[in-house]
């Protein structure tokens, strides 16, 4: 085992019982504070989420519309063909009659 090139740095902590409560009372802020921050960062990114989320129910509402109209325009295509397929039929037959 290598030892570490710099020795241990000793971080001072304060002596007196008023210092250290004063000095954990500002590292409670400073978190609290962080933890502000954070929830409004979270808060702030709900409200785009909840923003992109009611863009994808917009575009899959006219999405599901165009499937629609999509179909319709296929059912008259396909009734269309049919009526056509039977006038040939018809006329098929009037020509070998």
């Amino acid at each position: 085992m290598t030892l570490p090139a710099s020795p241990a740095q000793l971080l001072s902590f304060p002596e007196r019982a008023e210092s250290r409560l004063r000095l954990a009372l500002r590292r409670l802020d400073a978190a609290l504070s962080a933890q502000r921050e954070a929830i409004a960062g979270l808060r702030a990114e709900l409200t785009s989420l909840g923003d992109a989320l009611a863009g994808v129910e917009s575009s899959l509402q006219s999405y599901r519309g165009a499937l629609g109209e999509a179909a319709a325009g296929l059912d008259r295509a396909a009734l269309e063909a049919r009526r056509l397929e039977r006038t040939a039929e018809i006329m098929q037959g009037l020509r070998h009659a």
